[in-house]
């Protein structure tokens, strides 16, 4: 959470003034502003114009949320519905947004510079990941342990409690998704702090919950900068952290958690090897490459930003990716035929231009961009498509998570040696293979480190799917009939059947 800078604070007066939408937080069933009146601007990345104004949450509204929550949990209508009535509500949040997608994909790709081509089709899955967590709401089930025969001995699932949702900027309302389909599906209330750089589609959404008939309380948003979310995290009355963020964040998150020993779960960081062997189909093959670090400008944690690419095929493979990147449409994220959009934010663009510069001063070679692009009408966060080689796997821009459309490519002679580089790197959230041997094919899927691999793909989700990283890449994995576990506590039950007394000193 330390990563995020620190918002620009206005009086709500203020904001009004400057003619921009002014947006609530939404706590207990009502709208309302920061209880210290103040706010800050959400800026659009492509024009650099202020275009709508978020809370700036205090302490106490931190603490109004987080009780709110509690209340839901324990009275009230929400857990005294049962499966089936929870399942209903995430089949409406997925009609709803069936409904309302395309507004929800404009809103999103104005607050953080999104290319409306991917936020458009981000919000014609996300249904999907309601629907199958409602069809799970009701087959929460337990087991008969037959452990003793003078004992019915039996478990529970039972919802876990209050849940904090931290998002982050890049993909909003698609990694709220990841988190608010399994806690609600299980039977927690939740308290989602979005990323101060983009709040606006999760407002967005919220807004709909409580015209499909979703309990106030139950799903509550805090708005603001660092502080908030550590707030959030170190609440004692929050029994779950489900982050997405930098891993450095997720570091201050487990040490934030572990003061009232809330479970957390963390998607985090990655620096992820994309591997094109010999044998590949060298065009299908570069596109996987493009879409691995130019798609969202690369502003994607599971980025396939270290290529590495066998000697034999190397020089065709750069010329292929060289030319590609020199054609790729950069310019208004709303325009459907915009490729690459631009970075976030100022800091964040600050931070891909100077990671640019220490690879050149490691000694890398740009075989093409290295510095800002420049796009008409736009507020000058555009970087151009970079592509280095000349890489040596223990530099620091093969090393380190850029989060931005920088690519280093990097040959190698065979399987073992490739295997050995991929996993030299404290990241292992994702890796891409391509391949036409089968059998290579699943030797490299087990041999990487990596919670995801793909084969002849790269940069493909599914709420069906379980997703999640190693090492320095978080821990636990979201998604998939699992996940809703993770949203619920088990209790174990001893009923005694015996008729006789027990001997009261004795361990039974």
């Amino acid at each position: 959470m330390s990563a995020e800078p620190t918002a620009v604070s206005l009086t709500v007066d203020a904001a009004a003034d400057a003619g921009l939408h002014d947006y609530r937080m939404h706590i207990g069933g009502e709208w309302v502003a920061a209880s210290n009146q103040a706010s800050f601007p959400s800026v659009n990345p492509y024009s650099g114009i202020p275009w709508a104004t978020v809370p700036h949450a205090s302490a106490s509204d931190v603490d109004a949320a987080v009780g709110a929550a509690r209340k839901a949990f324990v009275a009230g209508p929400w857990p005294e519905l049962e499966g089936r009535g929870r399942s209903s509500l995430l089949h409406a949040m997925a009609d709803a947004i069936v409904e309302h997608g395309d507004r929800l994909a404009r809103i999103e790709s104005t607050d953080n510079g999104k290319v409306i081509r991917e936020v458009a089709g981000q919000m014609q899955s996300l249904p999907d990941w309601y629907r199958y967590f409602a069809g799970l709401g009701d087959k929460l089930e337990g087991s008969t342990i037959p452990s003793r025969p003078t004992f019915h001995t039996y478990t529970r699932r039972e919802p876990l409690g209050v849940v904090a949702a931290i998002i982050p900027w890049n993909s909003p309302l698609l990694l709220l998704s990841f988190k608010l389909a399994p806690a609600l599906a299980a039977g927690c209330t939740v308290v989602i702090k979005p990323a101060e750089q983009a709040s606006a589609s999760i407002l967005e959404f919220c807004g709909l919950l409580s015209e499909i008939g979703v309990p106030e309380g139950v799903v509550n948003v805090v708005t603001g900068p660092a502080e908030v979310g550590r707030r959030l995290v170190e609440h004692p009355g929050v029994d779950k952290i489900a982050f997405t963020g930098s891993t450095a964040a997720g570091i201050d998150v487990m040490r934030g958690a572990a003061g009232h020993l809330a479970r957390v779960g963390l998607e985090l960081g990655g620096k992820s090897a994309n591997i094109i062997f010999e044998d590949a189909d060298l065009a299908v093959a570069t596109d996987g490459a493009i879409a691995g670090i130019f798609a969202a400008a690369g502003q994607t944690c599971v980025a396939g930003s270290r290529l590495f690419v066998q000697r034999e095929v190397h020089d065709a493979i750069v010329d292929r990716l060289v030319d590609r990147a020199r054609s790729l449409r950069l310019g208004d994220p709303l325009d459907p035929a915009t490729e690459m959009g631009p970075i976030a934010f100022p800091e964040q663009f600050e931070k891909v231009i100077a990671c640019i510069r220490q690879g050149v001063d490691e000694g890398a070679r740009l075989a093409c961009g290295g510095g800002p692009a420049e796009v008409g009408g736009s507020a000058g966060l555009f970087v151009e498509p970079t592509i280095f080689v000349d890489v040596r796997n223990d530099m620091r821009i093969a090393q380190d998570e850029i989060f931005g459309p920088v690519l280093c490519v990097i040959p190698f002679d065979g399987e073992d040696e490739v295997v050995a580089l991929a996993n030299d790197n404290p990241y292992g959230l994702a890796a891409g293979v391509w391949t036409r041997d089968v059998k290579r094919a699943h030797r490299m899927a087990h041999a990487l480190q990596a919670g995801t691999v793909w084969v002849n793909a790269y940069r493909v989700l599914s709420y069906d799917v379980p997703f999640g990283g190693f090492g320095m890449s978080g821990i636990g994995a979201e998604n998939g009939r699992r996940a809703i576990e993770d949203y619920t506590r088990l209790k174990a039950v001893w009923v005694s059947l015996e008729t006789t007394t027990r001997d009261p000193f004795k361990l039974g």
